[in-house]
């Protein structure tokens, strides 16, 4: 009988492009069992996920609404991987950028839009790089592991968000766990009359068309690859491997913070402790689905902004539970991530 031998070998580089295609058939394979199991058609189901969410105009503009937080954390999480950084922290980052949007959003009152938007927008971008400072110079002075650190401090600012919330920033007027409204001039205005969608999309645009840039046109983004395919030899070849790994750091930092000054100024006016979704973390699957690629970024983002609009439909329609979303992106990442690393190998007979 022959013997199976497992040996490292990488894919062609044909195969990468496919490995998103590939991931999301065999999730939907998958899922369909999950869709079986309650006595429903995973055809009709499917079609109330991908199809029906973009029949009309409202709601294929509330697609690109959902994929607003997705484009700038799927852009941050792009940015530092690709640098080799592993920044599972942009969930924080998020965080800390939302909490700067709500403290100055409050206190620009009588300043014109002008001035209002810009400043919020400045001030949630440093409050994500300071917040981002912390793992990051942990990383590059003293070697401490970024996964744990970027990860331990989404729960540290959690808890502070619960500190401002029920003390000093508590609503006066109803004494709910919130912020005060931001002043009106600091709202983001609406790109669409009478729908969501709001400025942040316009600046998640932006925001990928400058990671797009840094990576193919400058000396910053040549240093960032040269890093995440190998510290030693970009170090060899003179790259100055942990400030670029703390700048790519820093900026990935400041994108995630501009997901919370979108999430206050464009959708909740106000700070609440569930002002993400868990965006950062999902973040992370549309880079990895996008392939650290700003273009496949910006196609991932909008494809699970259409799974979390398709899973309220298919719940409304058919009955099925609304977490049926959460299971199609988690098992998204898992598909995605094994996928990643198989491409590696190859089964060879000895």
């Amino acid at each position: 009988m022959p013997k199976l031998k497992i040996e490292r070998y990488p894919a062609p580089l044909w195969v990468r492009p496919l490995i998103p295609i590939i991931s999301i058939v065999v999730t939907f394979l998958l899922t369909s069992l999950v869709v079986l199991s309650l006595n429903k058609n995973p055809f009709e189901a499917f079609y109330y996920f991908l199809i029906v969410p973009l029949a009309s105009q409202s709601s294929a503009i509330e697609v690109l609404v959902k994929s607003t937080p997705l484009l700038l954390t799927g852009a941050a999480v792009t940015f530092a991987f690709s640098a080799g950084y592993y920044n599972i922290g942009a969930e924080g980052q998020l965080l800390a950028g939302a909490i700067a949007a709500a403290g100055l959003g409050m206190v620009l009152q009588n300043v014109p839009p002008v001035l209002a938007i810009p400043i919020m927008i400045v001030g949630g971008f440093a409050a994500g790089m300071a917040y981002a400072a912390i793992p990051a110079l942990l990383k590059t002075r003293l070697d401490v592991d970024e996964v744990v650190t970027t990860l331990l401090l989404n729960t540290v600012i959690l808890f502070f968000i619960s500190f401002l919330l029920n003390g000093v920033w508590r609503s006066p007027v109803s004494g709910w766990p919130q912020s005060p409204e931001i002043a009106e001039s600091a709202i983001f205005p609406r790109l669409i009359p009478r729908t969501r969608l709001h400025l942040g999309f316009l600046l998640a645009w932006i925001s990928i068309g400058a990671v797009w840039l840094v990576f193919r046109r400058t000396v910053l983004g040549l240093r960032m690859r040269a890093v995440g395919m190998g510290k030693e030899a970009a170090r060899f070849a003179g790259v100055k491997v942990e400030q670029t790994m703390l700048t790519a750091a820093l900026i990935s930092g400041g994108i995630a913070g501009l997901a919370g000054v979108s999430e206050v100024a464009g959708i909740h006016y106000h700070l609440i402790e569930a002002i993400s979704n868990n965006f950062g973390y999902t973040g992370i699957i549309v880079a990895m689905l996008g392939a650290l690629n700003p273009l496949g970024v910006s196609l991932a983002a909008l494809f699970l902004g259409l799974l979390d609009t398709g899973a309220q439909t298919v719940s409304r329609a058919m009955g099925i539970p609304i977490y049926l979303g959460n299971i199609v992106q988690s098992a998204l990442l898992l598909i995605t991530l094994a996928a990643l690393v198989l491409q590696n190998y190859r089964i060879r007979r000895e």
